[in-house]
């Protein structure tokens, strides 16, 4: 197998990871609640699949297309819980980032300019999140599980991107799977905080 379809091989891959990931949060946030999940994140999520969906058909890419068709769904499902419509100035604020680090330097610069733009949003995209994560203990909302798969996903794509040519994306992923890996182990740390007050209020009540 040539390096040039072994790396498609692993965008198709990185497809079925990002998949699997989202699908698990979705599920996580169905069945636990959205305490700690941030809706600037998961708003900018959206607004930037759109996109990755138009910069795909530009580059003539199936991979890049289907890795944001797909997961748009539920990136919507998710916002539908978190009840956007009661805070619809931070829908705005995620809107207002998309547009001035995506669209304007895609219009400015061309695909390459909203690409590398996407790099900063994504990285803008995790900051809610981190926040959420560092300032609440309760991160029963947050799936660790899904968010390891986020670094994996964009190791995948970092590898695609570098088989396809395609160094503007490489580098906004390569940022975007750093952020994933910050907030992967800070959702970890905290979920082991949770475990251990369980821990220690039931062995308060037993005593």
């Amino acid at each position: 197998m040539s390096w040039h379809a072994l790396t498609v091989t692993l965008g198709w891959l990185a497809v079925a990871v990002g998949f699997i990931g989202t699908a698990a949060q979705l599920r996580r946030v169905s069945r636990e609640g959205v305490e700690g999940v941030s809706l600037a994140t998961w708003s900018l999520f959206t607004f930037m699949g759109c996109f990755w969906i138009a910069y795909g058909a530009a580059a003539r890419s199936w991979p890049v297309i289907f890795g944001s068709l797909l997961l748009i769904p539920m990136q919507v499902a998710i916002l539908v819980r978190l009840k956007p419509w009661g805070s619809w100035r931070t829908v705005v604020g995620a809107l207002l980032v998309f547009v001035v680090t995506c669209v304007i330097p895609a219009l400015t610069w061309g695909w390459a300019g909203g690409v590398y733009g996407t790099g900063i949003a994504m990285s803008i995209t995790r900051v809610p999140q981190l926040l959420e994560l560092i300032r609440h203990r309760d991160a029963s909302g947050v799936s660790t599980a899904s968010w390891s798969l986020g670094v994996a996903s964009a190791t995948l794509w970092v590898t695609y991107y570098d088989g396809a040519h395609l160094w503007a994306a490489l580098t906004a992923t390569s940022f975007a799977g750093v952020a994933n890996l910050t907030i992967a182990s800070l959702a970890a740390w905290r979920h082991r905080q949770m475990r251990e007050d369980f821990v220690r209020e039931e062995v308060f009540a037993i005593s």
